[in-house]
């Protein structure tokens, strides 16, 4: 009887199959690993945003809490674009203005001045704005939606509504003599200031109270 022997060895079927086999095991490998990378990138980003958005939010309740009003420009006001501040700084009163604008919310910032010419031209510039000057900062990207609320006589009102007058006291004359003060009227300053602005699709509302120095 004759006996038929395999040789050792695989058949060329036999590769291909191990081949396919492979390829399919590392396309799911791949696909497990860029899962994984994209996870991570993603939560990355996340934190990103999370961690740039507290450092905006920092910002934006130092400005308000640091409003000055120096009764030559006002201390606090909102045009429906962009929110201009008169604040305390170390080298005098700086004029500051936050704004969204194409998608962009961003912050100017004046010089700090210590003349009233200073300050009023500043105020004069900040109505010029375009979003492009080197001053500007953008702080967050995928921003609209922006709208301000002040809180005045217990309740909260449109930023851009009327707000109710006071007097303020002018200094007499010196050639006055029966030293009666006259009096000037002006907007009243916001006890606090709400903002809502949408991010990245979602809506953010922040209220922050004015510092004692806008008083």
């Amino acid at each position: 009887m004759t006996r038929r022997y395999r040789r050792g060895g695989f058949t060329l079927i036999e590769v291909l199959v191990a081949l396919v086999v492979m390829a399919i095991l590392a396309s799911l490998a791949w696909q497990g690993l860029d899962g994984v990378l994209r996870a991570r990138d993603g939560g990355r980003e996340a934190i990103d945003r999370t961690v740039r958005l507290a450092t905006v939010l920092t910002q934006w309740e130092q400005d308000l809490q640091a409003v000055f009003d120096t009764e030559t420009v006002p201390a606090v006001a909102f045009d429906g674009q962009t929110l201009r501040l008169t604040r305390r700084t170390a080298g005098g009163v700086a004029l500051v203005a936050w704004s969204v604008r194409s998608g962009r919310w961003q912050r100017w910032a004046a010089p700090p001045a210590v003349r009233v010419g200073d300050l009023q031209q500043a105020w004069l510039r900040s109505q010029q704005l375009t979003g492009n000057e080197a001053e500007q900062i953008t702080l967050l990207d995928d921003a609209s939606q922006w709208q301000i609320y002040f809180h005045r006589g217990g309740q909260w009102s449109n930023a851009q509504s009327s707000g109710d007058l006071v007097v303020r006291a002018l200094p007499p004359p010196a050639s006055a003599a029966s030293g009666v003060a006259a009096g000037v009227a002006r907007v009243a300053l916001p006890v606090a200031v709400r903002m809502v602005i949408t991010l990245h699709g979602q809506t953010l509302t922040r209220d922050i109270a004015l510092g004692p120095s806008a008083s």
